[in-house]
């Protein structure tokens, strides 16, 4: 007997309708487990199916079922607050995808359905609120340490989605706020060279060296409160446009054991502390134009901002005023900046800005190019020009900073322009970074030469690298000129703006985390190489007659554990020219060898991300000749020097 295939494949079709029929018709708490395949008689099939009459074919109109109450999802209500996960039962399942809370701790939506659900569907038009059913994978109740697919969040949860870090738009569908709360509290021991003010007063009788006892003790809390409110579609393109707005509090205390180093009123004793509350960063930024298909951009960022100018931060790394014009093109192969900084004045013991101005001027453009030659390798070209006009200045602790408190004490203006190349990067399974900068312009008048001066100063540095599956290894060396000739009107040493640079060892360094002072100015800042000869950082003015550094370092990162880091250092210091030195301290040949700095830090991350982050360093600085000799004492050796410090980030 032959059968044509049109009836049969209407008969299988028929059948397949009318047992997803009955089973839907089933409570979704009440459905059966899954049949056994079965073979049906394909005469049975036949047998039983029957067409629809002319009556039932025809159309009907779709009649939807009398709406209850609200019928939205309550996620979906501007007005009404997400609910939390609920408690995992069969009861609280409610079998439509639009009725299932999104991952994390999504907040509520602002998106007004136009489309109501019915039977059969819940539109959801909010696409970043999609629903997951709640699944506790392993019948466990949900520990908190078992993995589980679908996590939901709580407000006060930063390690899932949640809406106050910007995973959910809080205004419409691409309007995002991000809220970061950041605590950093730092403890640190250290020794460094200690005048004893012996023409004034001294801490104890009978004291003659120039230089005491050199332990200080220093605290440092910092509390951080960042809004983020920013519209665009955070994953595939730029920013549209982002107002930015970051508090600043912070409350320090400095321990020492000699006069006249927390206040040159040796009445104020050995110890400080002062607090300071400021907005940090506030900023308007804003797409000005699409420059590709690729999401190429042109934007343009006001107000008191981050900038660092290179890769290791070697010439201006800061948050001040400033108005910024900055893109991309070639599919962000390449990266522009045009920066211009009105610099406002520094609070003395936080390092955070202030609100008077700083009269002092800052102009940086800059160029990078990726994959420039190599894969994986960054070049980048850049000019600065700064222009420090001439002020008088003393910081919050009564000391005179503008100008250095040496020679005549005049103040004089500073017009320095900085040309550079940079790159960073690996070639194959070697990791380059390297810098040159030529530093020229004029100073009006230098304290220490006493008369104008040419400006011409160089600075190298180059770091080489190789990883070993969980060692890397480091070698880098760095160079800034010094000035060989006070007396004749050219000042060829090399100072930065203001620099924070990331290299030879960092924040863990003996000889760039410590200000080692020297009457009255610093022989090296603060976060910096170069021994400067300047008051402060922060609040002095760029001095390029000075003895310039000549540094070999050697190092190794060990990856202990994924939480657990190892940063160990080495480096060798010498002068470039001590003709600087001898001419500032009144004293002939001076040797060129500094010393040797060495020191261990560890980087632990308990929680495998950067929401808790411990820091924790120690270094030793060994002291050689042109040291000894520049801080000697009566009747001892200068010993070596000490330092310590904890850091502990907390951020939400």
């Amino acid at each position: 007997m032959m059968y044509s295939p049109i009836p049969i494949r209407m008969a299988v079709i028929a059948s397949l309708a009318i047992s997803f029929g009955a089973v839907w018709a089933q409570s979704p708490n009440e459905l059966p487990a899954p049949p056994l395949p079965a073979v049906v008689p394909m005469s049975g099939v036949l047998n039983d199916f029957q067409f629809p009459t002319e009556e039932e074919s025809q159309p009907r109109d779709l009649v939807l079922p009398e709406p209850m109450g609200d019928p939205r999802p309550n996620w979906l209500d501007p007005q009404r607050d997400l609910p939390i996960a609920p408690e995992v039962t069969p009861a609280s399942r409610s079998g439509s995808p639009g009725y299932d809370p999104p991952l994390g701790f999504s907040g509520r939506s602002s998106v007004v359905p136009s489309l109501l659900p019915n039977q059969d569907f819940a539109p959801i038009e909010d696409r970043w609120r999609i629903g997951y059913p709640v699944w506790d994978r392993y019948n466990k109740g949900q520990p908190a340490l078992d993995d589980y697919p679908f996590e939901f969040g709580r407000l006060l949860d930063p390690f899932n989605q949640n809406v106050l870090k910007g995973d959910y738009p809080i205004i419409g569908q691409d309007i995002f706020l991000t809220t970061q709360v950041t605590s950093l509290s730092l403890f640190e021991g250290r020794q460094i060279p200690t005048a004893t003010t012996p023409f004034e007063s001294t801490a104890r009788e009978f004291t003659r060296d120039f230089f005491g006892r050199p332990n200080q003790f220093i605290y440092q809390q910092f509390l951080f409160v960042s809004l983020d409110l920013n519209r665009g579609d955070a994953a595939f393109k730029p920013t549209d446009w982002r107002i930015k707005v970051t508090g600043a509090f912070n409350a320090n205390y400095l321990d020492a054991e000699e006069l006249a180093v927390v206040s040159p009123d040796v009445r104020r004793g050995t110890s400080r502390g002062r607090s300071w509350v400021v907005p940090q960063e506030w900023f308007l930024e804003y797409k000005i134009a699409d420059l590709s298909v690729e999401y190429d951009f042109l934007s343009v960022r006001a107000g008191q901002q981050p900038f660092t100018s290179d890769f290791r931060g070697f010439i201006f790394s800061d948050i001040n005023r400033g108005i910024r014009l900055f893109g991309s093109l070639n599919g962000n192969r390449d990266q522009f900046n045009l920066v211009y900084f009105d610099q406002a004045e520094k609070d003395t013991n936080s390092l955070l800005n202030e609100f008077d101005d700083r009269n002092q001027n800052v102009l940086i453009a800059n160029y990078y190019r990726q994959d420039f030659i190599f894969p994986g390798y960054t070049m980048s070209a850049s000019v600065h020009y700064n222009n420090d006009a001439p002020s008088l200045h003393y910081d919050k602790n009564g000391f005179l900073v503008r100008p250095d408190p040496v020679g005549v004490f005049r103040p004089h203006r500073v017009e320095t322009a900085y040309l550079g190349f940079a790159g960073d990067g690996h070639i194959g399974r070697y990791n380059i970074s390297h810098a040159f900068y030529w530093a020229v312009g004029r100073d009006s008048r230098n304290l220490i030469a006493n008369k104008p001066q040419d400006i011409s100063g160089q600075m190298a540095a180059l770091e080489l690298s190789y990883d070993r599956d969980w060692i890397r290894f480091r070698a880098s060396g760095f160079y800034s000129s010094g000035d060989g000739n006070v007396n004749n009107n050219k000042a060829t040493g090399f100072d930065s703006i203001l620099d924070n640079p990331i290299f030879a060892g960092g924040e863990f360094s003996f000889w760039q985390r410590q200000n080692i002072p020297l009457f009255g100015v610093n022989l090296t800042q603060r976060g910096s190489l170069i021994p400067d000869l300047r008051s402060s950082k922060v609040q002095g003015q760029a001095n390029f007659v000075n003895p310039g550094l000549w540094l070999i370092n050697g190092g190794f990162d060990i990856e202990i554990t994924p939480r657990l880091r190892m940063i160990n250092n080495a480096n060798f210091l010498m002068f470039d020219k001590t003709n600087s030195l001898e001419t500032f301290i009144f004293q002939g040949a001076i040797d060129r060898e500094i010393g040797t700095d060495v020191s261990i830090g560890f980087e632990y991350r308990p929680l495998l991300s950067n929401n808790v982050i411990f820091l924790a360093g120690v270094s030793m600085f060994t002291p050689a000749n042109g040291f000894k000799q520049i801080y000697n004492k009566l009747n001892t050796d200068v010993d070596p020097l000490y330092a310590g410090f904890l850091e502990v980030a907390l951020q939400f």
